[in-house]
């Protein structure tokens, strides 16, 4: 028996617009830009809900009902689910109508699609438990299986996900800790005694969702036909072929009229034709099978580039200056015990960010350049350090009234006869911030002191060639 996991991950960041360094002081609001850019958040979701969601949705929908067997999983970043109900709730709707079939699993991930375990595991914890709550709010159901931001893994993290309940964890099968085995089996993260590893088929995943169109590819074009023989072909290689990728590869990344929704709506009923051949949610394919071994990732493995690591978010100057900043101010804007600091924050913190903000050239540079919304990489740098400088001096300012409510109370408390020491503490209202758990409170040598707004000016003079030419 073979089946085959189908993944598909649904995400839309909180791009930020161009802001000025004329705007810091003057301006709060990052992410809201009016123009018919692709900075435009809405005009975004609405384009591409009319190019991927809508028809790749109803095209779902007909085959779960056409088809018992068929089955696939969902995951959604916490910033797209905010975006569809803002701007699309139809196509939330949507999406919670597959869920209800009861045959569509939704994984654990992080809310604002953050690097977060490698820079700050409490943040980590904090977003996966905001996940977690959002996705029982609008689907009624709880994840038992962990998708890391862009399928980012490590030994560690599966550890967590152990320690945490998970009855699985999902990860790119990537040749360099496979060896000469075969991805399509269930593995033991090394260090682990109960969690498994569903390790994605890269090649035929990639061969929908970036080559499924390319008229220069030797197998264009690809009809389901062809597609359910090559993954018939792995009966006696395995007992599941997982099948990951972003949902957007059908209609926006892969335009309709290159035939990807034929493909789509064929391409269950071709896998099904072979009488030992299904589908399995992420965690039917857990229970089901043993481990044919461990997966050792001592390093960061991510299903980005060719590389397969962080280098795609943290591989040059700019990129690790930014997102060093980023994680400083922890400790501060918890402090302020700001609902919208701190959610502001998070949003900075989305991958999409560092990404947009790629220097890598090559076949690796074009696909960073076909995301990104910014002219060049310095031009995604400039906007998100003067908004996150903007954002750095509102956090002090919090902080700064903080202290001094609490000064001043502390003084009252100190007038009225009352010793500090004795007096029961109470907690502010808005020190809830997704749920009645307390905050996690930072380890103190992981966050060093905010710098000064505009520190980072000195970073990109260095990193701009412009800038250093002997004729400026």
């Amino acid at each position: 028996m073979l089946t085959v996991c189908p993944y598909f991950h649904v995400h839309q960041p909180f791009r930020v617009k161009r802001y000025r360094v004329f705007d810091i002081g003057n301006d709060t609001e990052y992410f809201n830009d009016n123009s018919q850019t692709d900075l435009n958040n809405r005009r975004i979701v609405e384009k591409v809900a009319e190019k991927s969601y809508r028809p790749t949705n109803k095209i779902l929908k007909e085959l779960l009902d056409r088809h018992p067997e068929f089955r696939f999983n969902l995951s959604f970043s916490g910033t797209v689910l905010d975006q569809f109900e803002a701007y699309t709730p139809d196509v939330l709707e949507s999406f919670q109508e597959l869920v209800a079939t009861g045959r569509v699993e939704i994984l654990a991930d992080t809310y604002h699609h953050s690097l977060a375990f490698f820079y700050s595991i409490p943040e980590f914890e904090r977003q996966v438990k905001q996940h977690e709550r959002r996705i029982k709010q609008l689907f009624g159901v709880r994840p038992r299986v962990f998708r890391n931001t862009e399928l980012s893994y490590r030994n560690d993290l599966a550890k967590w996900c152990e320690d945490n309940g998970y009855l699985g964890i999902m990860a790119e099968g990537w040749d360099k800790y496979l060896g000469w085995r075969s991805p399509n089996y269930l593995y033991r993260p090394q260090g682990c005694n109960k969690i498994k590893v569903l390790l994605k088929n890269y090649k035929l995943s990639d061969d929908i969702a970036f080559r499924f169109g390319n008229k220069e590819w030797a197998s264009w074009p690809l009809n389901a036909d062809t597609y359910a023989n090559w993954i018939h072909a792995h009966h006696g290689d395995g007992q599941t072929v997982n099948l990951f990728m972003d949902y957007e590869s059908f209609g926006e990344h892969q335009w309709e009229d290159t035939g990807i929704f034929d493909f789509l709506r064929a391409m269950p009923e071709m896998v099904m034709r072979h009488p030992d051949t299904s589908f399995k949610t992420a965690t039917e394919t857990v229970q089901s099978y043993d481990v044919a071994g461990e997966y050792d990732v001592p390093d960061v493995l991510t299903w980005a580039d060719t590389d397969r690591d962080l280098t795609a978010w943290n591989g040059n100057d700019i990129q690790r200056d930014a997102l060093a900043a980023t994680y400083r101010m922890e400790a501060d804007v918890l402090k302020t015990r700001s609902r919208d600091l701190k959610e502001t924050w998070r949003k900075l913190q989305t991958s999409d960010h560092f990404y947009y903000m790629c220097t890598k050239w090559s076949q690796d540079g074009d696909v960073h350049a076909y995301f990104s919304p910014y002219q060049s990489p310095y031009d995604a740098y400039i906007a998100f350090m003067n908004a996150l400088s903007d954002l750095q001096l509102r956090v002090s300012h919090a902080v700064s009234e903080r202290e001094a409510k609490d000064l001043a109370k502390e003084q009252s408390s100190l007038n009225k006869g009352e010793s500090a020491v004795d007096k029961k503490p109470t907690q502010p209202k808005e020190e809830e911030e997704f749920g009645p758990e307390a905050e996690t409170e930072v380890e103190p040598e992981m966050v060093q002191p905010t710098p000064s707004p505009r520190r980072w000016w000195e970073k990109i003079i260095d990193a701009v060639p412009f800038f250093n030419s002997s004729s400026r």
